[in-house]
């Protein structure tokens, strides 16, 4: 016997159509089987919860694609704060969907700046010609500092002879001179051995290698071309964990979470060779490697309430989230600051476009903002 049921037949869903058709078979005599009615009652009961459970699940996965979404691109330092608390902010119970994509700084910027996304992720502030398209094309944005970070030199553990690294050491290395020239390490110190330096750094479209470049060269995107290059870290961490001549850079997050598979380089200092870690970043002794992260946020999509209701959520919750994936919050006072001027729709750059080393947040956030 067969019983053909729709679940729109008198207005029942599918698991009250199920129960029905099985109290329909459980009733009748049938012929030629010989049938457990207990066990057809207890099948149907399960396919009923079951399809339950699917009907919830629909009406769920209807919730999320029916959703505001957010979307975040940009920085690979940043990234792992952004996807922390985005991943938080809909756990929380928030009826949104949050993306958060991984192009680098200069391509999270292009990206605001065609108002593709909401929320740029940068490692460094935004740049003159990055400036001007935003501007060509109507888009304001919103400054705001939600991290610090040590750009963190490191070699493999079996790298014996590296204990420190000066300022011109890295020059010597990193250099658009030393492109075909410097290639093994006895070339940047003599009394280093003559065995082939293979350099792993971030891509030219990483807001880690203006900082860096700028720091090291004195000109942002000066560098030397062949190198293993990539925006994403985890592809740099993986290159130096590999190789046992590899010296790279990257944002200290990537290097407190491979700590057994790769060493930290100390930078020399007049004081002395500082390693980066979240005490010399806080005191000012780790120079000129530490800078202050942002988000970048559309003038255009903070006036969404959504959007408005998350960017307050990363600046007040975000600082856990901060230190839970390495790096390091701002202080309390900073963080205040750039509530403030989130309400007061500050929009701008307090940087004018030009790359800086050596800023303090408090800096930053007590300058007037331009755009």
């Amino acid at each position: 016997m067969a019983i053909a049921l729709r679940a729109s037949d008198d207005g029942m869903d599918a698991p009250a159509a199920v129960l029905y058709g099985c109290a329909l078979f459980n009733s009748r005599e049938s012929t030629g089987l010989r049938v457990n009615k207990k066990s057809i009652l207890a099948v149907c009961v399960s396919g009923a919860i079951a399809l339950a459970g699917c009907g919830e699940s629909t009406r769920n996965a209807d919730d999320v694609r029916d959703a505001p979404m957010i979307k975040i691109d940009g920085s690979s330092t940043v990234f792992p704060i952004a996807e922390a608390v985005a991943e938080e902010f809909q756990r929380a119970g928030n009826k949104v969907r949050v993306t958060v994509g991984l192009s680098g700084t200069g391509g999270g910027f292009k990206k605001l700046c065609r108002g593709e996304i909401d929320i740029a992720n940068a490692s460094r502030p935004i740049l003159t010609e990055e400036m001007e398209k935003c501007r060509a094309a109507g888009i304001g944005y919103l400054e705001l500092p939600v991290a610090f970070d040590a750009i963190t030199v490191v070699v493999h553990p079996s790298n014996t002879w590296v204990t420190t690294l000066t300022i011109d050491d890295l020059k010597k290395m990193w250099e658009p001179a030393a492109q075909g020239t410097v290639l093994t390490w006895n070339q940047v110190r003599p009394e280093w051995p003559e065995t082939r330096l293979m350099l792993f750094g971030p891509g030219a479209d990483s807001g880690t290698f203006d900082y860096f470049t700028e720091a090291v060269a004195h000109k942002a995107k000066a560098s030397r071309g062949d190198y293993t290059a990539s925006e994403d870290d985890n592809v740099l961490v993986q290159g130096v964990e590999n190789n046992k001549n590899a010296l790279g850079y990257f944002g200290y997050a990537y290097y407190s979470a491979h700590t057994d598979k790769m060493r930290a380089v100390p930078i020399e200092a007049p004081s002395g060779a500082v390693a980066p870690s979240i005490e010399t970043v806080v005191d000012g002794t780790y120079t000129p490697l530490s800078r202050p992260l942002f988000i970048y946020v559309s003038d255009r999509s903070i006036q969404r309430p959504e959007v408005q209701s998350f960017v307050e959520y990363y600046l007040q919750e975000g600082s856990g989230y901060v230190s839970e994936v390495g790096f390091i919050s701002l202080p309390e006072s900073a963080t205040q600051t750039a509530l403030k001027h989130l309400q007061e729709r500050r929009v701008g750059t307090v940087f004018g476009g030009v790359p800086e080393v050596g800023v303090t947040i408090e800096d930053v956030l007590g300058r007037e903002a331009k755009l």
